[in-house]
């Protein structure tokens, strides 16, 4: 088959792509490459005016004129590679909002895939309308938006995720939805949210491509344990960060002669994996349900990485032995299981392995990518 894959969001688009690739489908990947992170892609749209004076003026002129040059520019470029857009059998969207432009363009967007391809099936992968709305309804312990829902932290902070209830969005919501065969979850965050739609064809995991992973495998523990944290300020609050700053600031005052903590940020993919490779422990997400791909990278590699792991996510693959520590908006509960780890060294190498096995099991880029054309061809 011929298949389109719009949009990137943390390798997942490109490593779908080398599974379907090795199963023996052609695939075109376009994307803007995920804003700093960068990720490769076949067809790479440029964000313009996004950074220092050029938007400052991008931000005069959207003002005076309702115009978002880096949108404008999006769509400039989109449209000149119109020949290779066309004639999928399938094309599949990261996103509601795949370029993160304005809806008016992504509309034009989805309009073009529509008419000139078979079929157009939408991922659930990150915020959108669905997964907003539900993550403010209280229904789960938690949410990305406790600190919204608990107001310590502003409304402002959540901007890039609430915009999907604005009434723009959720027009564009209903139009995407209209337009696509399904949508596709990748985890557990997206499951939930989506459970009894109508459109919903389920749960496939992220891809992993285990063959690329070619670092060595986390060492065990010898002096000191090395725990790392990785931020992006762009989502600094919806995955908790605070909860793994102020651990990590009663750990050291602790622990100084058993652990050695390395924290890095906004690095741009290809640096940002090099960072974490001699880590034994990787601090993840404390807001979520289930692994993002950052997490299962980490764990591929023999990281024990404390992220989602929820009940709910142990149930839904019938897990008998622990794969990674269940993190959730509590410091002292993550103190308790560093704690754990630091006394029990053993305890690192056992879910080490317990990890490696488990994304070769449920991740395997090639598996997931037949589960995929199982969806496409049913």
């Amino acid at each position: 088959m011929k298949i389109l894959l719009v949009g990137e969001y943390s390798r997942l688009h490109n490593s779908l792509k080398e599974g379907l690739t090795a199963l023996g489908h052609e695939v075109l990947l376009i994307s803007s490459g995920d804003f700093f992170k960068d990720y490769p892609s076949d067809i790479k749209l440029k964000r313009k005016f996004d950074s220092g004076i050029q938007k400052k003026l991008k931000t005069l002129l959207y003002k005076f004129t309702g115009v978002n040059i880096t949108s404008l520019s999006l769509k400039n470029q989109f449209f000149k590679h119109t020949e290779r857009l066309t004639g999928f059998d399938i094309v599949q969207l990261i996103n509601e909002s795949s370029f993160a432009a304005t809806p008016k363009y992504e509309k034009e967007f989805i309009d073009f895939l529509h008419l000139n391809n078979k079929k157009l099936f939408l991922l659930s992968c990150g915020t959108d309308y669905v997964s907003v709305a539900f993550g403010l309804s209280n229904k789960l312990e938690y949410s990305i938006f406790k600190g919204y829902l608990d107001n310590t932290v502003s409304k402002e902070t959540y901007f890039s995720s609430l915009k999907y209830l604005a009434p723009a969005y959720k027009e564009l919501h209903n139009y995407v939805y209209s337009k696509i065969e399904g949508v596709i979850a990748t985890d557990m965050d997206y499951h939930l949210p989506l459970e009894n739609h109508p459109k919903y064809l389920g749960l496939i995991p992220n891809p992993v491509n285990i063959d690329k992973i070619k670092t060595p495998k986390t060492q065990e523990p010898t002096h000191k344990i090395k725990i790392f944290l990785g931020i992006n300020r762009s989502n600094y609050h919806t995955k908790g960060i605070v909860y793994f700053e102020e651990a990590l600031e009663i750990i050291q005052k602790k622990y100084a002669d058993k652990v050695e903590v390395v924290v890095v940020e906004n690095l741009p993919y290809k640096e940002y994996i090099t960072k974490f490779d001699k880590a034994h422990i990787l601090l993840d997400q404390a807001l979520a349900y289930d692994q993002g791909y950052n997490a299962l990278e980490a764990m591929a590699k023999g990281k024990v990485v404390f992220t989602g792991a929820s009940p709910q996510f142990e149930a839904f693959h019938n897990l008998k032995n622990q794969v990674a520590i269940h993190t959730r908006p509590d410091t002292q509960e993550i103190v308790a299981n560093l704690e754990l780890l630091i006394k029990n060294p053993e305890k690192i190498t056992e879910i080490s392995k317990n990890a490696i096995n488990f994304i070769e099991k449920e991740h395997h880029y090639i598996t997931i990518a037949q589960k995929y054309i199982d969806i496409y061809t049913t």
